[in-house]
């Protein structure tokens, strides 16, 4: 089943995205669940691996109908806060009670809290859905030393902007690489993923 895998990967504009992902929102988590969907729980605990306090909020940015949340909330962070575009989707978050706040957003809008010394963006950047715009808005509202987990998937690794993006912030020190690792991405289409992990310097 991969009713909206085949359409997800393209790009689009962000009125398209969001109709999409209202569109997907019932059956989204059949979809993914059904492939395997692995990189929720390869971010989470990447990013605890690398964060001193779990009780101390994070953002979860496209959060989706929630299952980022869930795997941040098994991986052992406390407080977690979401943002997505899609109001479907973010009524499918509310119902798993892994959120304190859920906030809907506008594409390139500024983030509706600050404060958070780390935030997560799985499997949120590429074709079809956020632009590298997103990692600079995330990096940037950090505070220093705070820790940014996020996903490219074999499609988004495909397009050399992205990786310039985290080189743009690694190459003159402005943050520093933690982690990286390619793994399972939606294991039922073979499609793979990197899982990063940025420190702001």
């Amino acid at each position: 089943m991969t009713g909206f895998l085949d359409k997800a990967y393209t790009a689009r504009d962000a009125a398209s995205t969001r109709a999409l992902y209202d569109d997907w929102a019932a059956s989204y988590e059949a979809e993914v669940a059904e492939n395997g969907y692995a990189t929720p729980g390869r971010c989470a605990d990447a990013l605890k691996s690398h964060v001193s306090d779990v009780s101390s909020p994070i953002l979860d940015f496209g959060c989706g109908t929630g299952l980022s949340g869930l795997a941040l909330k098994l991986a052992g962070f406390e407080v977690i806060d979401g943002v997505d575009l899609s109001t479907e989707m973010l009524d499918g978050a509310r119902a798993k009670g892994a959120y304190r706040h859920l906030d809907q957003i506008e594409a390139g809008s500024a983030l509706p809290r600050q404060g958070y010394a780390a935030m997560a963006a799985i499997g949120v950047i590429g074709a079809g859905a956020a632009p590298i715009d997103v990692l600079h808005t995330l990096m940037r509202a950090l505070p220093k030393r705070g820790k940014l987990v996020f996903s490219f998937n074999d499609h988004a690794l495909e397009d050399p902007a992205n990786q310039q993006g985290v080189s743009e912030w690694t190459d003159c020190g402005a943050a520093h690489l933690l982690f990286k690792e390619h793994g399972d991405h939606l294991p039922g289409i073979d499609l793979k993923s990197t899982v990063y992990v940025l420190e702001k310097a």
